[in-house]
């Protein structure tokens, strides 16, 4: 095998290869990239098994072949050599990179591409497209909700549902939910609703264009995306998820509403005193005005009034200040409206005006 191509275009396919790589072993198959050199491409792939990857970029190919090798080294490689063209050469059990600019020669051992595991494929009818920033919305408003908590693994994705009404996407965490729809095709094939692993919503965050369109593939063990050049898949988290529908209120008497930006300002500064383990924080509730107050055992109190449409009862409210500012940070509107009934029962935080998603928090013990 044998091609030129230019640094950057390849260096950028690396970077995106060794996010995908969990392991750190040159010995093993799974931290080594696949090239694939033939027909004027070069096909680049890399899995941890439960996520893959491949993408494809433009090479003068002199002799087709393929290879593996060991994708840190490979990056670390790329990111050391200047801007140019660069060939790259397999031959006697070596991969050499070098510059067609520079007095610099890399060798890189390797391991043959027969032993890299095949990527799983979808049929072509289980495809549906989706823009791009529907799918990147649908991912910023739910996946910071995903459980952590490893013994509750049904928790540990974001749900993925095809409902008579749209698309949905469902996180929780036991303590919050959040939830988005968006409307769709109605050609779009129908699928049982499964739990996708953060890591490929992260990957499709950071990767995807946030215009045109992004193709979908839902299997009974894989979700499969396309964008661009790339192909990406990860394995479902198996177990059931759930039942979100339960912990949505039906209806709430009381609400309140307050500027995001200068919600999230006072939460910044008041959280500077919060207890981290609980990371109890206090909104007392009046007409025109909240009062965001916390305190921390001897080492002081933080309290901040702001102003709010409210116009009901006194109330005391205590929230996890963390369940608050993360939705604030990724609602788009300038206001959010704060639904409740009472103290001790779920809140609903919505954009306001209403839109296709929203958040729910439960409260914490005022004592």
């Amino acid at each position: 095998m044998k091609f030129t191509c230019e640094k950057n275009a390849f260096a950028k396919e690396i970077s995106f290869a060794q996010e995908i790589i969990a392991s750190k072993n040159a010995l093993s198959i799974m931290s080594n990239v696949l090239l694939e050199a033939a027909d004027g491409a070069l096909s680049i792939r890399a899995t941890d098994i439960k996520v893959g990857f491949e993408t494809r970029i433009p090479v003068d190919v002199a002799v087709p072949g393929s290879v593996t090798v060991f994708c840190d080294k490979l990056s670390g490689i790329l990111s050391s050599i200047p801007e140019g063209d660069i060939e790259v050469e397999y031959d006697d059990a070596k991969v050499v990179v070098k510059p067609q600019f520079k007095k610099v020669r890399f060798q890189l051992k390797t391991i043959s591409s027969e032993k890299f595991p095949e990527l799983p494929q979808a049929d072509d009818a289980a495809w549906f497209a989706l823009p791009a920033k529907d799918l990147k919305e649908m991912i910023t408003q739910t996946v910071f909700a995903v459980s952590d908590d490893e013994t509750r693994y049904f928790m540990n994705g974001v749900f993925l549902e095809r409902t008579p009404e749209g698309l949905v996407m469902v996180a929780t965490d036991g303590r919050r939910l959040a939830y988005i729809r968006k409307d769709i095709d109605p050609s779009v094939p129908d699928f049982k609703g499964v739990i996708v692993p953060p890591k490929i919503l992260s990957l499709i965050l950071k990767r995807a264009a946030d215009e045109g369109p992004v193709d979908l593939a839902v299997t009974e063990k894989n979700l499969f995306v396309r964008f661009g050049t790339y192909r990406v898949s990860s394995v479902l988290i198996e177990g059931q998820f759930p039942n979100y529908q339960k912990v949505i209120p039906q209806s709430q008497s009381r609400f309140f509403v307050l500027n995001r930006a200068e919600t999230l300002d006072a939460l910044r500064r008041v959280s500077i005193f919060v207890e981290q383990k609980s990371r109890r924080t206090f909104f007392n509730l009046s007409a025109g005005s909240l009062a965001v107050s916390s305190e921390e055992s001897e080492l002081g109190t933080a309290k901040e009034e702001i102003p709010c449409r409210y116009a009901g009862e006194d109330a005391l409210l205590a929230l996890n200040y963390k369940y608050l500012e993360d939705p604030f940070r990724v609602i788009k509107s300038d206001e959010v409206k704060i639904e409740f009934t009472e103290p001790n029962r779920a809140i609903t935080v919505r954009p306001e005006p209403e839109t296709d998603y929203f958040h729910i928090i439960m409260p914490m013990q005022l004592e």
